[in-house]
């Protein structure tokens, strides 16, 4: 007993003193002994962080990689020294950051260049350890162009290689970039055979090198349709890898693989692969029995395949109770949680959030066209409660799931006047909205878009809560998504407004910046600045007060952009606000006394566009309507430029609509 605890304590020079012992012996002249230091060495930091981390601190890694790389050095020992700094990778994050700054990759991947299998091996197991840690910058396998096509020939030298070189490629391939270095060093065709190794590591790494290179690449997906594994098509290797009795692991990279293909447009949504095997399959991974990790992973990947899909959608939200199945996600691990091993059952306190992130993704992708869908996720126990607090955790990934859940729940009228009229959801949102991160307010700010529509109840409160100063301050942002949203707001706020609001959208935005968003280089922010504009001026009270302070900026902006090249929505919108102005009493005057501005929309009248043709012959419409004062001199004159005989044309139109519009136009001369 005593001499047990004297190990139990041993101070720490004294660790030290065995450490520095252990590297001293590796500048020994006798090679034999060097070579028997190393061993001992390797068998003295298996499983010993604290002992790992001694010989960093006391210079070990720089000897060993000068042993590695001489060429004196027998072939035993550089084996040997590419073991112990694989074990040395083995220990923490730091012991990583030491060993990369000692140069250990260059080193390394010289080491490959050897005949020796055994040496190559130890130097790919080091090489892997290093690269699979989250801080080793990947780039350094790109560095030097002659690295991926070595290790490409390298794959069929033994299992372990294949096993070593698919599991570096899969944690190096984060990019675009790096998805097409490895695609056109024929990493497809070499990788492909791997799926049917005897291996079962070499299978399931591979499996997850075809994850990594198929996510959003379409020319990778493409590819990866027709490639035959031993005369089978790959998309049936993977979906016999999806089967029940397979390892889970495996059944969810392969469902992965399968998802990103569907998505990359590679295979059909409706097609079987898709729909009776790897739906079902992802559901099954969101179910109580799986490990916390498995059912994040799973629900992720099913929100990312049934995003853009309505018909996906609606077969998972009938698989298995779905809905009811992610309500399980908010309440884990519970105090009755079955978790009997305890360092499970902390991992999983500690990433409990994850689940609730994967859980408001997985809804978002369910509602986001289906309103029965949107109906059934509501009514789910306590639903409104979860995404409202969701909306405050102290995660930034849950906050963001949770405004993405909200967002697509939103797009519901029925929604937006029962349940988030009834739980106060703009509260939260407006909180989120004043200092989160870019990605965050989108989503928010999009959210709030559709809570301002005109048949929302929370549009009151919200309008009484000063959201107009922020949505002002939105549109001044860098990103083009953020000022699109923050003027679309505004844009459905000032709808059918009372001329309180209105007056104090102009008076926030400023006209500075309306004018400025009017030039804006992004068509979504100009389209939705001309239906602000629009909005404002509408009713004739607001038009002829509107026009009346603004008048001469507004029918300037307009003049800029009939004159731009813009697109045709953008110019049929510009005139219907024109027709607006033409609508007003006093407004009508600045159109009038603009000859400029009239030849302007009598040639729309005459362009070959039927939207625009329109818009302008309504402009002039509203200015010779007869019960109006001034309309006997408003029509001479629009006769002497020549108007009446462009709608006389106009009534022989062969759209149905412009022409019924230039007839009663031109009735009105005629009364």
């Amino acid at each position: 007993w005593t001499c047990l605890h004297v190990l139990l304590f041993v101070p720490m020079q004294e660790v030290t003193a065995t450490s520095r012992h252990y590297v001293d012996r590796l500048f020994d002249p006798d090679p034999q002994k060097v070579l028997q230091g190393v061993i001992d060495m390797k068998n003295a930091v298996i499983g010993n962080n604290k002992q790992k981390a001694n010989l960093i601190v006391l210079g070990a890694v720089p000897r060993l990689l000068y042993l590695l790389q001489q060429s004196s050095s027998s072939l035993e020992l550089r084996t040997e020294c590419a073991v112990v700094l694989g074990s040395l990778a083995m220990g923490t994050e730091n012991n990583i950051k030491s060993l990369v700054d000692c140069h250990i990759i260059p080193a390394l991947l010289q080491g490959l260049l050897s005949p020796d299998l055994i040496f190559i091996e130890a130097c790919l197991r080091c090489l892997r350890t290093v690269f699979i840690s989250p801080v080793t910058p990947v780039q350094l396998l790109y560095t030097d162009p002659t690295v991926i096509p070595h290790l490409m020939s390298l794959l069929s030298s033994s299992q372990r290689t294949q096993e070593y070189i698919t599991q570096i490629f899969s944690h190096c391939c984060k990019t675009p970039e790096h998805q097409t270095v490895l695609f056109n060093h024929g990493a497809i065709q070499n990788i492909a055979p791997l799926l049917i190794s005897p291996s079962y590591k070499v299978r399931m790494q591979a499996l997850k090198c075809f994850s990594v290179l198929a996510y959003e690449n379409t020319q990778v997906s493409m590819t990866l349709v027709n490639v035959l594994v031993d005369g089978e098509l790959l998309s049936q290797v993977f979906v016999k890898m999806m089967q029940r009795d397979q390892p889970i692991e495996m059944q969810l990279t392969a469902a992965k693989c399968l998802t990103y293909m569907c998505r990359a447009g590679a295979i059909r949504t409706d097609d079987s692969c898709i729909v009776l095997k790897t739906l079902p399959c992802l559901v099954r991974m969101c179910s109580k029995e799986h490990l916390l990790e498995e059912r994040v992973e799973g629900a992720e990947t099913l929100a990312y395949l049934m995003e853009p899909d309505v018909e996906l959608q609606r077969i998972a939200s009938t698989t298995d109770h779905l809905v009811a199945m992610l309500a399980d996600y908010f309440k884990y691990p519970s105090s009755v949680s079955a978790i009997t091993d305890i360092k499970r059952l902390d991992h999983d306190l500690k990433h409990a959030h994850e689940l609730r992130q994967a859980a408001f993704k997985l809804y978002a992708s369910l509602g986001s066209n289906d309103e029965d869908i949107r109906k059934k996720i509501t009514e789910t126990e306590n639903m409104m409660d979860r995404i409202v607090s969701g909306l405050s955790e102290s995660s930034i990934k849950v906050r963001l799931a949770a405004v993405r859940c909200l967002h697509s729940l939103s797009r519901s009228v029925q929604q937006l006047r029962t349940s988030f009229h009834d739980h106060a959801v703009w509260k939260p949102l407006m909180k989120l909205l004043q200092n989160a991160p870019d990605e965050v307010l989108v989503m928010a700010s999009s959210t709030l878009c559709n809570l301002l529509l005109e048949f929302s109840p929370s549009k009151e409160p919200i309008l009484e809560s000063g959201v107009i100063e922020l949505l002002c301050s939105l549109t001044q942002s860098d990103s083009p998504a953020l000022r699109v949203n923050g003027i679309w707001a505004l844009m459905n706020m000032a709808f059918q407004a009372d001329q309180k609001v209105k007056v104090e959208i102009v008076r926030c935005l400023g006209t500075e910046q309306l004018f400025r968003l009017l030039s804006d280089p992004d068509t979504n922010v100009l389209m939705k600045t001309l239906g602000l504009l629009r909005n404002l001026l509408s009713t004739r009270p607001h038009i002829d007060q509107i026009m009346s302070s603004h008048g001469k900026q507004i029918m300037q902006a307009v003049t800029l952009i009939l004159e731009a090249e813009h697109s045709i929505e953008v110019k049929e919108q510009t005139l219907c606000i024109l027709a607006n102005i033409a609508d007003g009493n006093t407004a009508k005057e600045l159109l009038m006394t603009n000859d400029d501005m009239l030849q302007k929309v009598k040639y729309y009248m005459g362009h070959s566009n039927v939207k625009l043709q329109l818009a302008a012959t309504f402009c002039i419409s509203n200015l010779i309507w007869n019960e109006e004062d001034g309309s006997q001199e408003r029509q001479d004159k629009l006769r002497e430029m020549g108007f009446v005989d462009v709608l006389h044309k106009l009534t022989q139109a062969s759209d149905p609509n412009l022409s019924d519009r230039a007839k009663t136009a031109m009735q009105q001369y005629l009364a």
